[in-house]
């Protein structure tokens, strides 16, 4: 899928997961991961969004299920699991990816990895004060950044 033809942003650097990702969420995530991927991206269901990408080397079609919010012509995704996952990195080799938020499609482009520092601004705007707590409290210091257009829509 090819979204964009110029180069993506990155102002944060390569990160992996905290430890607390690593002990804790990595072990549930593989037991929740199938059970939330079947309702990502439906209406009324806000904890997970489904993404869709190609993967860089492969060129396969996957879905992912992240916790991305939308407002206005932004997306925002906090990264669990950092800047080195490998959705993260194909959506960054592609430009962009197709994502589905509360039963809404977007075409997502001009990705761009945000710091704590750089992302801090705009958190407030995409996630309350409970959410913003849980990223801090595990550790979440990256985030990807989308401009999104609701798919079927030409600008």
């Amino acid at each position: 899928m090819t979204m964009n033809s110029h180069s993506p942003q990155v102002t944060a650097g390569p990160a992996g997961p905290s430890p607390v990702v690593r002990i804790v969420m990595r072990p549930m995530t593989r037991l929740l991961n199938p059970l939330i991927g079947r309702f990502a991206g439906r209406r009324h269901f806000p904890m997970a969004a489904r993404l869709q990408h190609t993967g860089r080397r492969s060129g396969r079609t996957y879905r992912t299920s992240v916790g991305a919010r939308v407002a206005g012509d932004t997306a925002i995704i906090p990264l669990t699991f950092g800047t080195q996952s490998d959705w993260a990195r194909n959506v960054l080799a592609a430009g962009g990816c197709l994502i589905r938020v509360d039963g809404q499609d977007y075409r997502a482009t001009t990705p761009e990895f945000l710091d704590e520092r750089a992302a801090f601004p705009v958190l407030g705007t995409f996630f309350g004060p409970v959410s913003r707590a849980g990223f801090r409290l595990l550790g979440i210091r990256q985030y990807l950044r989308l401009t999104v257009v609701a798919a079927g829509r030409t600008s």
